[in-house]
């Protein structure tokens, strides 16, 4: 098998590729001299985009990502396009770490490879985990099973960039740096903003930072809801305290600050997965989501869940002792 030619293809969610991640490096590893390429949205694209383990990156526009001004029929064809690029390329297999979704399935029909491997029931096997069943494949393949932290790389020069703009911001270098993503997809997932700022002030030492993320946008906007509101509202509530806000209008932006960060607080979602992908320490919050299943793949973290499964039961004190505790079992 060295040299064979491999398509993954994993086109949903920004958490779910970092979650392939492991089986990327995996395959590098056991695989040095194979061809390993990739297809994804150009909505998560970027988490691959530095990767050491790809050597190609396709990426594509869903429909319901397409940009102020473009058409469909321009998405469509640059789709068309993309594949009969795809298929000029003959891998031996294709890959699909998400499972076997009908748009999945075709786009691997449409490649034509000599294996398609879908992941299913049996990848299971392995644990409760995304990793542990994307990374189960290996072992459907031949391969050794294995399943590495998650990794990402953050552009060098927009993290270099990112440093300045913060530091110009503040007027220091923080000791620690403390990233604070108040935004969540699910309601469930969602802490308020006067907890937040409420953290923000029992964890504030000499030479403590943070660094404050969020989705722009409107909270009614029907298509990308944003959270500026909630922004506002914690940074009026934190007034005092060394904070640089930081809107993410793009994932390079949010994968550039959270490189910076030396600890990060955030529910359960894509900014916790890219966290966990840079080797950041994690206190998540858990809502109506899996935690055997979608915790923190890696670094150290500590996990709260309410009973109620509503992040916004859970307390400043509980979060704030996480964080302590977090904090010193890194120093040790």
């Amino acid at each position: 098998m060295a040299a064979t030619r491999l398509l993954l293809i994993r086109r949903d969610n920004i958490g779910d590729l970092v979650c392939t991640t492991p089986l990327l490096q995996a395959l590098r590893r056991q695989l040095p001299q194979a061809h390993i390429a990739c297809l994804v949205t150009r909505y998560n694209q970027a988490v691959l985009q530095e990767h050491p383990a790809v050597d190609a990156l396709f990426a594509y526009t869903k429909a319901k990502h397409r940009a102020s001004g473009e058409s469909l029929a321009e998405i469509y064809w640059q789709r068309l396009r993309m594949v009969a690029a795809l298929r000029r390329q003959a891998f031996d297999w294709v890959i699909l770490p998400g499972g076997g979704s009908a748009s999945a399935l075709r786009f691997a029909g449409w490649v034509s490879a000599k294996r398609i491997l879908v992941r299913d029931a049996q990848d299971a096997a392995c644990g409760a985990h995304e990793v542990q069943q994307c990374c189960h494949l290996l072992a459907r393949m031949g391969l050794e099973y294995e399943a590495p932290a998650t990794h990402i790389v953050a552009p060098a020069a927009a993290a270099r960039a990112m440093r300045a703009r913060v530091r110009e911001a503040l007027g220091f270098a923080p000791r620690r740096l403390i990233g604070l993503h108040i935004s969540a997809r699910k309601p469930s997932q969602r802490w308020p903003a006067a907890s937040f700022a409420q953290l923000a002030r029992k964890l504030a030492t000499e030479g403590c930072a943070y660094l404050l993320l969020w989705s722009p946008g409107s909270a009614d906007d029907e298509q990308h809801p944003g959270d500026d509101a909630k922004s506002a509202e914690l940074q009026q509530l934190t007034r005092g305290l060394p904070l640089v806000a930081l809107p993410t209008e793009r994932l390079e932006d949010l994968i550039s600050g959270l490189s910076l960060c030396d600890a990060l607080v955030c529910g359960d979602g894509g900014a916790m997965h890219v966290a966990a992908g840079l080797g950041k320490p994690i206190v998540c919050l858990f809502g109506q989501s899996t935690a055997a299943r979608w915790h923190p793949w890696g670094p150290a973290y500590r996990l709260l869940q309410a009973p109620s499964q509503e992040v916004k039961d859970l307390s400043v004190e509980s979060v704030a002792q996480a964080c302590t505790e977090l904090f010193a079992a890194e120093l040790k």
